[in-house]
């Protein structure tokens, strides 16, 4: 019976000790669980000022500028369509 006990008492010893590991892990699993939570952090969305828009304006209208003297249109506005027959209103299409 007493070779019964100890075994139960070393039973009980490695419980205990076994319990205090799965408290550390679980403490350093929580402590990472705030820096890694399983995606990208969601950012927020900057604000572009209206003066900032102005400029990206301006310099996409400079590009398509360029692309349509390129194309020989000059500064008219290029119909969607690039018919040869089309004046760029698209009433002469039906």
């Amino acid at each position: 019976m007493a070779n019964l006990s100890s075994l139960v008492k070393q039973l009980k010893q490695e419980r205990d000790r076994v319990e205090k590991q799965l408290s550390g892990l679980n403490a350093a699993l929580m402590s990472f669980a705030g820096v890694y939570s399983g995606g990208k952090p969601i950012r927020k969305r900057r604000k572009m000022s209206v003066a900032a828009r102005k400029k990206i304006a301006a310099a996409q209208r400079r590009r398509w500028a360029k692309v349509r003297e390129v194309q020989g249109l000059g500064n008219s506005k290029a119909c969607w369509c690039h018919l040869s027959y089309c004046d760029g209103t698209r009433t002469g299409l039906a």
